[in-house]
């Protein structure tokens, strides 16, 4: 990961104030990676569970890093600043607290199991016409990387969404701590990440941490959602889901073309799309627009004209093909939803899914994949193309009514779907991150 920082002599100040040594050079970036260093850096040294950043000083002075913060040195070189702390994952997250709490504006912190990203990013695509957004890109949503999204806060920005991850209990409680967020919402909570949290009561626990952070600010709640109802509220709240006891209540309703419209507080929004875990983040994010002061016409207008972000449910038209690029991740509730996506796509033509391992699923893993395998059953899938290991779990519950090979590899799974697919087919390619689906999309561009 590396930023370039917006105000670099700033930074320098405050790196001073808190650690009592000023810089001999500018720093004008900050990297944690030694071969992403460019001129003028100040070097990250993580210490991983696999890899220590500490033995790639060297490598980060010579592509241009003026300084790292250590944890230890072995040798000094008079050409490089060193920061020597006790921690360096918790100085990082000490300078970005420092940083985020010279502004006072509004920032929305967004957690959940599933679709934080992309009601992160339909946030921003409302606000950024209204407001300068500075919003959580890529990856940056962890103890590394939303220290470094914190630090590129700017004067000039009036909003802030930054979105938070999480893998083991304490996470969020710990980025809250840093991002101070005045806003939070937690979009849902589903069994994912179960080998990090050993139960979904342990989900709840992590991801509830954000509305207790929030004693002088608002939690958005979604009623829909038994495990966030039942959640400790610390500060203001304001509800919404597909609920009528609540402040921002929704319908949804099915056009003749498949597509979905949904009203909230009596506000019709045409939306144009199939994807009902879609719609749930527009109603989501209606309630802190509308709150935060967007009109319900700006709204509408956004919720049409947004796109979403590459790999999740992302259509793609190829050789007569539809295929939806829904690749990014991969667990329970994100891929039932999936398939009740690719079920609802209007028209003719076989609906396949083709789908790879959900990882991190714990001791239910086989559970949940047979679960897919069930699911497919009711929706009366055409077929299911699977690779990997826990896929087998959802190709044994399958049966003759739907067509369905499982594969050791995923070259032998596209070199046998490149000559079954025909013109007209709806595939949705699902699988966890690891499982690097999209190179089957890749595979079939290629036909």
């Amino acid at each position: 990961m590396r930023i370039t920082l917006t105000e670099p002599e700033a930074f320098s100040t405050l790196l001073t104030q808190l650690r009592g040594q000023e810089p001999t050079s500018p720093i004008t970036g900050i990297a944690t990676d030694s071969r992403e260093c460019i001129t003028g850096d100040l070097y990250i040294a993580l210490k991983g569970e696999k890899v220590d950043g500490h033995q790639f000083i060297k490598q980060a002075e010579k592509n241009g890093a003026v300084a790292s913060l250590v944890e230890y040195t072995e040798s000094v070189s008079n050409e490089m600043d060193y920061f020597i702390v006790d921690d360096v994952l918790e100085t990082m997250g000490n300078l970005a607290h420092a940083w985020r709490k010279q502004f006072n504006i509004p920032v929305i912190g967004i957690t959940g199991s599933n679709g934080k990203t992309s009601t992160k990013e339909l946030l921003k695509h409302i606000f950024e016409d209204k407001e300068n957004v500075l919003a959580t890109t890529g990856n940056f949503n962890t103890s590394i990387g939303l220290p470094l999204t914190l630090l590129q806060l700017t004067v000039k920005h009036t909003i802030s969404i930054i979105e938070m991850g999480a893998n083991q209990p304490g996470d969020i409680a710990y980025l809250c701590a840093i991002a101070e967020p005045t806003h939070g919402l937690i979009t849902n909570i589903a069994p994912a990440h179960l080998e990090g949290f050993g139960s979904i009561e342990e989900v709840a626990r992590t991801k509830g941490a954000l509305f207790n952070s929030l004693e002088n600010g608002t939690a958005f709640i979604n009623m829909a959602d038994d495990h966030i109802r039942e959640l400790e509220i610390n500060g203001d709240a304001i509800t919404y889901g597909i609920t009528p006891d609540c402040n921002f209540p929704a319908d949804i309703h099915h056009e003749e073309d498949g597509t979905i419209t949904v009203t909230i507080n009596a506000e019709e929004i045409v939306t144009g799309s199939h994807n009902l875990s879609f719609i749930k983040n527009v109603i989501a994010a209606s309630s802190i627009a509308i709150h935060l002061g967007i009109g319900w016409d700006t709204f509408r207008e956004k919720v049409k004209s947004f796109k979403a972000p590459k790999g999740r449910c992302e259509v793609k038209q190829m050789n007569d093909i539809t295929i939806i690029d829904d690749t990014y991740n991969a667990n329970l509730n994100s891929t039932l939803a999936s398939i009740d996506y690719l079920k609802a796509f209007s028209g003719n033509g076989r609906r396949v899914l083709v789908f790879g391992d959900m990882f991190e699923l714990g001791e239910g893993s086989m559970a949940h994949h047979r679960q897919i395998g069930e699911h497919c059953l009711d929706m009366e899938l055409d077929a299911v193309f699977s690779t990997g290991t826990e896929t087998t779990a959802t190709d044994r519950a399958l049966n003759d009514s739907v067509y369905h090979q499982h594969f050791d590899s995923k070259n032998d799974l596209l070199a046998a779907l490149q000559k079954w697919i025909t013109a007209g087919d709806k595939l949705l390619v699902k699988g966890s991150r690891g499982m690097a689906m999209e190179t089957i999309i890749k595979g079939l561009s290629k036909n």
